[in-house]
């Protein structure tokens, strides 16, 4: 009620209205902050504040103490991009020990098509740490073009498998390589998929598709390794095949949601 006649008297001019300075109250009409010389007293805190919030109401269309949420989007993207990236390099560097181990020539191309796929997410960085809209859409269209040449490596390498069928050998060494880079690529991608969800960002889906992609790619190699030992020699390029139509599917996906989304629109749905 008190507030109600407050709100009333000030929309009158001329009207008084109860209110205190120091330990003094008292009625009269007044508009915005003043102060009394026969009291010597400057209105209180609490009645600075009202003064204040009478003049200018919270509806004036800034935040108080809240940090911009286009740095917040910034550093949560920033954050995605370095901890997915150091997942991957951390199943590098154990896929390049078995390596070693195994001297395997087809786990040497998948180390080299798994370092270079990392850095995608160098171009993405960029484009959150600059919280540049424009770089963080070249940077998805980067992303797509990225999982298309996958798709297109592995149709040619499985096209060639199966006009020159090869035997495969350390079947170990490359059941072990691709668990290791499963398992990392769909960590990577859990992390990039669910930052790309939360922060509408096409791009850092794309990524996380992208990663998804690859860890599809160590499945093949599983797949092909338990196969071969069971004596079905020829079933490499036929996992070769299939792991090529599922690229190619999430491909158009990617390719879809950065060209019809844009950037920072509200959470993304699953992808």
């Amino acid at each position: 009620m008190f507030l109600e006649r407050r709100v009333y008297a000030l929309s009158v001019p001329g009207t008084a209205i109860p209110h205190r300075h120091g330990r003094w109250r008292h009625t009269h009409s007044y508009s915005g902050m003043h102060r009394h010389l026969r009291f010597g007293f400057a209105p209180s805190a609490l009645d600075e504040s009202s003064h204040a919030d009478d003049d200018h109401p919270h509806h004036h269309g800034h935040s108080h103490g809240l940090v911009d949420r286009s740095i917040v989007r910034s550093r949560e993207g920033v954050k995605a991009v370095v901890l997915s990236l150091a997942i991957l390099s951390l199943a590098a560097i154990a896929q390049m020990a078995i390596f070693f181990v195994s001297s395997s020539v087809a786990l040497l191309a998948d180390l080299i098509h798994n370092f270079g796929d990392a850095l995608t997410a160098v171009p993405l960085g960029i484009a959150f740490t600059l919280r540049s809209i424009r770089a963080e859409k070249i940077a998805g269209l980067a992303v797509v073009l990225a999982i298309f040449v996958s798709a297109c490596i592995a149709l040619y390498e499985t096209i060639q498998r199966f006009i020159h069928p090869e035997d495969l050998t350390h079947l170990w060494a490359l059941a072990a390589a691709g668990v290791i880079g499963f398992v990392g690529n769909e960590l990577a991608a859990q992390v990039r998929l669910r930052a790309g969800r939360r922060l509408a960002s096409p791009a850092l889906v794309a990524d996380g598709n992208h990663a998804r992609t690859d860890g599809f790619v160590s499945l093949g190699v599983i797949a092909s390794a338990s196969l071969v030992a069971i004596g079905i020699p020829r079933a490499d390029p036929l996992v070769g095949l299939v792991i090529t139509a599922v690229i190619f599917k999430i491909t158009w996906d990617s390719w879809r949601l950065i060209s019809t989304t844009e950037p920072g629109e509200g959470p993304l749905t699953r992808a």
